[in-house]
């Protein structure tokens, strides 16, 4: 059976227009092919929000916005088609958020704990989160004036720093680098000197070892020796310092006294010390007894004259 041309045409036209129909809808938010559930909710202002903007929850695309009116008390309702399969509590907040910085919008469903589920037709809760813009722009203010003052800053250093400070600055920062240079040449040579003498050093830390094992091991004799001293100690303390020491002073006194009249002539080793003349005459009777001693010693008889029969011998 042959088809008219005229039939073909009226075929390609409805498919055309039930293709045409079911677009538009899809694009409307419809979806012809499937029943979901009508929500709605109004809202004071909707700046940016359009037909089949999506509907999420964490993200998750779940519907569509399906119809949007402008009521006689100025709000909008604004219709939302979400899959059947999908309970929605009664109270949840339908808010819409800014979905990028050029002021698109979209819807987010914030789910109630309600345990009551939201029947197809039913309002929800609506909210509106602040724009992006209108959050940035108290940050964008402080950034104008903080840049107007980093200006202001900027351009008060740049005054300060004038040729004169510059050059001075760059000589500082060489000095600081020739410092660095004689710092780390200094460090090498440490390092150097701490290599040679490692063998020495080594003995060092032996024998301070040694001496803190002997310590330990004599910690007892070190013990005693420190209350000895302590005994000692306490003995000073209750010794009569003081009674000693006036003694001695009144002692040196006495003796400095006797100096003095030593040296003023006072008294037979005075006038010995002081007088030549006696000095001297006591020096030739010292030297007269030794001679006459000797003589006595040597020449007995010509002194003592003995008689044998008791008489002395007369001439």
């Amino acid at each position: 059976m042959k088809i008219k041309n005229e039939t073909k045409v009226g075929i390609l036209s409805a498919v055309a227009i039930a293709i045409l129909i079911i677009g538009y809808n899809f694009l409307k938010g419809n979806d012809v092919f499937s029943s979901d559930n009508i929500f709605y909710t109004d809202y004071d202002n909707v700046e940016g929000l359009s037909l089949s903007k999506p509907v999420l929850v964490n993200g998750y695309q779940i519907g569509r916005v399906s119809k949007m009116t402008l009521m006689e008390n100025g709000k909008i309702r604004t219709e939302f088609k979400i899959k059947s399969d999908l309970d929605i509590p009664s109270n949840t907040v339908a808010r819409i958020i800014s979905a990028d910085l050029l002021g698109s919008k979209a819807i987010v469903f914030e789910l109630g704990s309600s345990t009551t589920l939201a029947k197809s037709g039913d309002p929800l809760l609506s909210d509106v989160q602040a724009n992006l813009l209108e959050k940035v722009e108290p940050l964008q203010i402080k950034i104008e004036n903080l840049v107007v003052k980093l200006d202001s800053v900027l351009s008060t250093v740049n005054a300060a720093l004038d040729d004169e400070f510059q050059d001075k600055f760059k000589s500082s920062l060489t000095s600081i680098s020739g410092s660095l240079e004689n710092m780390e040449a200094i460090t090498q040579e440490v390092e150097e000197l701490v290599g040679s003498e490692r063998l020495r050093l080594a003995n060092i830390m032996v024998n301070v070892e040694s001496i803190t094992t002997n310590l330990k091991n004599n910690g007892g004799k070190l013990n005693s020796i420190l209350d000895n001293l302590d005994n000692f100690t306490d003995s000073l303390a209750h010794a009569d310092l003081k009674g000693t020491i006036d003694n001695a002073q009144m002692t040196l006194s006495q003796v400095e006294e006797i100096t003095r009249k030593i040296n003023s002539g006072e008294g037979s080793l005075g006038l010995l010390l002081n007088d030549d003349q006696l000095y001297n005459n006591l020096s030739n009777t010292s030297a007269r007894l030794n001679t006459l001693i000797e003589d006595l010693s040597e020449n007995p008889g010509k002194y003592l004259k003995l008689s044998i029969f008791g008489k002395r011998d007369t001439k």
